[in-house]
């Protein structure tokens, strides 16, 4: 008996749609850095079906080989989104679990102007937010921990909800002092159970296209694989929406050349074996993924406002 050969799966041109659309519809304006932006404001989902490719883009190269030794872009991401999980809020202990890049959001200056120690991306910023939500009783609120229990025992529920959003520490204007050194631009979570199958929902408030949406991607992603995992569910569907999709003026010449590339289909991410009977949420790491059939076009330097 002949065994059929699997077709590859066509490229999905969801996040090039996107960017084009931006480029054709956004109205411009400047933004916090000073820098002019291209924003387009409620633009359609992205929605990908888990089992027809990881979104993981192949317009530039998330998966360089780093000569610092470092782990790579792909891997940084979904490093950062375990350390906010467990609770991480300075550059030190993000680097424990492999991010790198929040350096240039933690200096000195950004920092004191916020009244904070250097390093320390604040009480308002994700970390505290997802692990130790201030409440008025006490305690500090740990929303996964919740959220989990809630799913197993009630998981026909519409209200497993996550947000990385702490109003008192993000506010400013006269007499006010942000605590946060960049408000959180990701990380609004509806999450739904249908049967056994499980559907993340990503809300993004703010999104840098080029850059900082294409790491967002990867990381609540791979949060579905780990929340399927841990729950016993099938990670049906990603769906990822931004509230202000932007591309910075100066990103312009490199977004052009991105759409000019061949689209190639996406890859494959996979919890390893080693790992598939992980329960804890709190457990994963960058290490415990495997990535498969990612052919990139090369990568390329663009300019992120700081």
């Amino acid at each position: 008996m002949t065994q059929k050969v699997k077709k590859p799966q066509p490229p999905d041109m969801q996040y090039r749609q996107l960017l084009q659309l931006v480029l054709d519809q956004g109205l411009k304006s400047y933004a916090q850095q000073g820098t002019k932006t291209i924003s387009l404001i409620g633009a359609s989902p992205m929605r990908f079906r888990l089992a027809e490719g990881f979104p993981m883009i192949t317009e530039r190269n998330m998966a360089p080989v780093l000569k610092n030794g470092k782990p790579t872009v792909w891997q940084q991401a979904i490093a950062e989104l375990t350390g906010f999980i467990n609770g991480a809020r300075t550059q030190q202990e993000l680097e424990k679990f492999g991010c790198f890049w929040w350096q240039p959001w933690v200096t000195e200056k950004k920092c004191a102007k916020r009244g904070l120690v250097t390093g320390d991306l604040g009480p308002g910023s994700y970390g505290a937010a997802f692990h130790d939500f201030p409440t008025s009783e006490g305690p500090t609120y740990n929303q996964f921990q919740n959220i989990l229990e809630q799913m197993r025992q009630l998981p026909h529920l519409k209200t497993h909800f996550i947000s990385p959003w702490i109003p008192q520490y993000t506010i400013r204007g006269k007499g006010k002092q942000q605590k946060v050194v960049v408000c959180p631009c990701h990380g609004w979570l509806h999450l739904r159970i249908f049967g056994k199958k499980l559907i993340l929902h990503m809300f993004q408030r703010s999104g840098d296209l080029p850059v900082g949406v294409p790491s967002n991607m990867v990381q609540y992603a791979a949060l579905t694989l780990m929340i399927a995992q841990v729950l016993d569910l099938e990670p049906y569907e990603y769906v990822h929406t931004i509230s202000d999709a932007h591309i910075f003026v100066d990103q312009v010449p490199m977004v052009k050349q991105m759409l000019e590339r061949e689209p190639k289909p996406l890859p494959t991410m996979r919890i390893k074996k080693s790992r598939q009977r992980e329960k804890d949420l709190f457990a994963f790491r960058f290490s415990d993924f495997e990535l498969f059939g990612y052919d990139p076009h090369p990568g390329l330097k663009l300019p992120v406002a700081v």
